[in-house]
C-alpha cells in the first residue's frame, strides 16, 4: 500500500521542472544574485497579479508583516504600545510581527464555522489605543468581510492582511493582498506559491509605505551607503524570485486543482464524528490546507497513519498558550482552544489525485468511536 503524503513537494516541483530549471540556470549564468532583474520582474508580476501598485520582495513572510508595522511606526502612523486586533486562531508569525514592534496584540475569537476572525466580535475590542486590524486568510480562505472594511473606515484603523496562506484567493473582483492598506505574503516551499527556500513580499498601494518598507528591508538604506533608518537585511534573492515568476503563471490552475480535491472531500466525507468547516464560494478559498475537526483527533490521525495516510496538525498549541507568551494575563478563548484541540489537516496539493482523495475519504468514513 503506497503512502499518501500530506504534501509531496518533489511532485509539486517536478510539475514545473522545465520552467524552474530554466529560471535557476538563467540566474546562475547571469552572475547577479541579489537585487537584480529577476527580483524586479517578480515584484512587477506579483503586484500585477495581486492588483496593487507596489510589491517589495523580502526574505520571508514573518519579515513582511514585521516590516509593515515597523514602517507604520517610522512614518508616525503608529507607536509602541498601540493595539492591533488579530485573530486568536492563527499561526504564531501573525502575533510575532506585532510583538516584535512592541505593539500590543488584542486576540479575537474566530467564527467556528469559517475558522476566520469573527467580525461580530471586533468592535467590542476596540479601545482608544487601537490602530490596526490584522486579518489572516487562514488555511487559504478569505477572512475579509464588508463589515471589517466598514469598521476600519469608521474607526480610522489600518487594515493589514496576512496573506501567507491565500495566494490567488479573491473577494469579489479583488485578490486577497489588495483588500487592506498593506499585506504580507510568504513563499515558504509548502505554500500555494512556494519558492525553493524562504521568501516573502509586501504588497500595498501606499507609495510612502512601499518606499519605507523597501529601505527598512535593505539595512535602512535610502541610497548607497546613506541610511535613513536602522534597518535590517531582508531581501528576496534572485533565484527565489526567478522560481516564483515561473510558478506564478501556473498558480490559478494549481489552485483549481486544489478546489477539485476540496470538492471531493466535501461531497464524500460523511462520518458524523468528523466536522468540516462551512464551505466557501470557490473564489474565496484556495485550500492551502483542508482542515477537519474531530474530538478524537489523535485517534483519527493514528488511524489514517496506520492505513498509509499522512496528516498534520495546524496547530497543536494556540499562540496565547505558547511559552514565549506565558507572561500574558490568563485569557479565555474557548473557541480557539477547541479548534486547536480538534484540528487535523488532510492531504491537499495540486498533485494529489482524486483516487488518493477517495482513499482518504473512505478511511475517514470507516473511522469509528474509540
Amino acid at each position: 500500500m503506497k503512502e499518501i503524503k500530506f504534501l509531496d513537494l518533489q511532485k509539486v516541483t517536478a510539475a514545473h521542472a522545465a520552467e524552474i530549471h530554466e529560471a535557476t540556470c538563467r540566474v546562475v549564468d547571469s552572475g547577479w544574485y541579489l537585487l537584480g532583474n529577476e527580483c524586479r520582474r517578480f515584484e512587477a508580476d506579483y503586484a500585477r497579479f495581486i492588483g496593487t501598485r507596489h510589491c517589495i520582495g523580502v526574505a520571508n513572510g514573518l519579515d513582511a508583516l514585521t516590516l509593515i508595522y515597523r514602517a507604520y511606526i517610522e512614518l508616525g502612523l503608529m507607536r509602541e504600545g498601540d493595539e492591533v486586533i488579530v485573530p486568536a486562531n492563527t499561526y504564531i508569525a501573525s502575533i510575532l510581527a506585532i510583538t516584535e514592534n512592541r505593539l500590543t496584540p488584542v486576540l479575537v475569537e474566530p467564527d467556528a464555522d469559517t475558522l476566520e476572525i469573527d467580525d461580530r466580535l471586533i468592535e467590542q475590542h476596540i479601545t482608544p489605543r487601537t490602530r490596526s486590524i490584522m486579518i489572516v486568510h487562514l488555511y487559504g480562505r478569505c477572512a475579509y468581510t464588508d463589515r471589517i472594511g466598514e469598521i476600519c473606515k469608521q474607526h480610522g484603523l489600518l487594515l493589514v492582511e496576512d496573506n501567507a496562506q491565500a495566494h490567488g484567493c479573491c473577494f469579489g473582483r479583488h485578490r486577497t493582498g489588495s483588500l487592506g492598506h498593506a499585506a504580507g505574503h510568504s513563499f515558504y516551499p509548502g505554500k500555494n506559491l512556494g519558492a525553493l527556500g524562504d521568501g516573502g513580499a509586501v504588497t500595498t498601494d501606499d507609495d510612502q509605505l512601499a518606499d519605507c518598507v523597501r529601505m527598512l528591508a535593505n539595512y535602512g538604506m535610502e541610497r548607497k551607503y546613506v541610511f535613513r533608518y536602522q534597518g535590517r537585511n531582508s531581501r528576496l534573492d534572485e533565484i527565489q524570485a526567478a522560481v516564483l515568476s515561473a510558478k506564478l503563471a501556473w498558480l490559478d490552475a494549481d489552485n483549481g486543482k486544489r478546489r477539485n480535491i476540496a470538492h471531493y472531500y466535501y461531497s464524500h466525507i460523511s462520518n458524523p464524528l468528523v466536522r468540516l468547516p462551512r464551505q466557501a464560494p470557490d473564489d474565496e478559498h484556495v485550500y492551502h490546507l483542508f482542515p477537519v475537526f474531530c474530538k478524537q483527533r489523535d485517534e483519527l490521525q493514528a488511524w489514517l497513519r496506520d492505513n498509509g495516510v499522512e496528516t498534520l496538525i495546524h496547530y497543536p498549541i494556540p499562540p496565547h498558550r505558547q511559552a514565549c507568551y506565558s507572561h500574558w494575563p490568563t485569557v479565555s478563548l474557548p473557541v480557539t482552544e477547541q479548534l486547536h484541540r480538534e484540528e487535523l489537516s488532510l492531504p491537499m496539493s495540486p498533485v494529489l489525485t482524486l483516487e488518493e482523495a477517495a482513499r482518504v475519504a473512505t478511511l475517514i468514513n470507516q473511522f469509528e468511536q474509540q
